[in-house]
C-alpha cells in the first residue's frame, strides 16, 4: 500500500522496515561497540548468539502489526522487514531472537555499518523505523514515512487492539501552516486557517501510511476493527475545521481527534493507550516518550535540514 512518493508495494501489502535496535534491546551491546569497537562487539554477539534478546521499544508494535495477518484473509497483508547495521555474522543472534518470539519476519538486510535506508527504499517500505537519525532523515527526504525511535516508556495497559497516534502538521499534513505559526505568530496562523478552512491541507510524509492503515480498517466493521488511530494536535478552534474537512476530502478515517490547544500531549497519549506516537516537535516527543513509545519525525520547519 505504498501511497507515498517512495517506491511502493503492490497495493495488497503494507511494508514496515524496522531497525534491529528498535525491535530489540541492544543497548548494552551498542554501548560496548561505542566504547571498545567492532571487534569487541562482534565477539560479544557471537558468544551470546543463543541468548534471546529482550524486546525493544517497537517490539509490541511489530507484534500487533503481524497479528493483523491472522484476523481476516481478505485484508491487506502486513510485512515487516528487518534492517540492521550488523553484519550477517553478528546478526545471527537477532534472527535467533526473531525465531524465539515467533515473529513472522523472513526478509532482512545486514549492512555491516553502512546506511540501511537504501534497502528500506528497495523493499518498498511504507514506514521506516530506526534508532539512527541520519537514516531516518534520508528516508524523509524521499517522501517515505520515517521516524527515529526514541527511548520511551511502554504503555501501562496492554490491549490486543493496535493503537497508533499522529501529530498533524508536518506529519500527516504538510508544514505550510506550521511555518506561518513559526515565522509570523499564532494570530497569523489562526487567521490563515480560518481564511483557508475549505482548502484541503497538503499531505505530509505520513499521509500514505495513514491511507494504508485506513484500508486495513475498512476491511472490518467499524466497531470490530483491530486497529484504532488518533490525531493528537496542538491545534484548537478555529484551526480544527480545516483539519476535519481535509480528512473528509481525503476519505480517510481517524477514530479519535484531540485538539489540545498547546497542552502537553503525554497524558492524553497515555489515556489513548498509543502503541506508538509520531510527532515532528522535539518538545512534544519529550512529553510523549514518558508515557508511550514515540517516534520523532525530523521533518518540516521545526527541523532544519541537516547535512548527513
Amino acid at each position: 500500500m505504498a501511497l507515498n512518493t517512495a517506491p511502493g508495494t503492490d497495493g495488497n501489502r503494507l511494508v514496515v522496515a524496522i531497525s534491529s535496535r528498535a525491535l530489540f534491546d541492544l543497548g548494552e551491546s551498542h554501548r560496548l561497540f561505542e566504547a571498545e569497537g567492532l571487534d569487541a562487539y562482534r565477539a560479544y554477539q557471537i558468544a551470546r548468539e543463543d541468548e534471546v534478546l529482550a524486546p525493544g521499544i517497537a517490539f509490541p508494535l511489530v507484534e500487533k502489526l503481524l497479528r493483523l495477518n491472522s484476523l481476516k484473509a481478505d485484508t491487506p497483508r502486513v510485512e515487516v522487514i528487518l534492517l540492521s547495521h550488523n553484519s550477517g555474522d553478528t546478526g545471527l543472534r537477532i534472527f535467533n531472537s526473531i525465531e524465539h518470539y515467533g515473529l513472522e519476519i523472513a526478509r532482512a538486510a545486514f549492512t555491516s555499518g553502512a546506511s540501511t535506508f537504501p534497502y528500506a527504499r528497495a523493499f518498498g517500505a511504507d514506514l521506516f523505523l530506526s534508532a539512527n537519525a541520519d537514516d531516518v532523515a534520508r528516508a524523509l527526504e524521499t517522501g517515505m514515512a520515517a521516524a527515529t525511535i526514541l527511548p520511551s516508556k511502554a504503555p501501562e495497559t496492554r490491549r490486543d487492539e493496535l493503537r497508533i497516534a499522529f501529530d498533524g502538521d508536518a506529519v500527516i499534513f504538510g508544514d505550510e501552516s506550521e511555518r506561518i505559526s513559526e515565522e509570523q505568530g499564532i494570530d497569523a496562523f489562526h487567521a490563515n486557517e480560518s481564511e483557508l478552512a475549505a482548502q484541503p491541507l497538503a499531505g505530509g510524509p505520513f499521509r500514505g501510511f495513514l491511507d494504508a492503515l485506513h484500508r486495513i480498517q475498512a476491511a472490518f466493521p467499524a466497531e470490530q476493527a483491530p486497529l484504532r488511530t488518533a490525531l493528537v494536535t496542538a491545534r484548537s478552534a478555529p484551526a480544527h475545521k480545516r483539519v476535519i474537512l481535509t480528512l473528509r476530502q481525503w476519505g480517510v478515517r481517524i477514530d479519535e481527534s484531540l485538539f489540545l490547544g498547546g497542552r502537553d500531549k503525554g497524558p492524553f497519549l497515555k489515556a489513548f493507550g498509543a502503541d506508538i506516537f509520531f510527532d515532528d516537535s522535539r518538545h512534544n516527543v519529550e512529553s510523549a516518550r514518558g508515557h508511550v513509545a514515540t517516534g520523532h519525525v525530523p521533518h518540516g520547519v521545526r527541523n532544519p535540514r541537516r547535512k548527513t
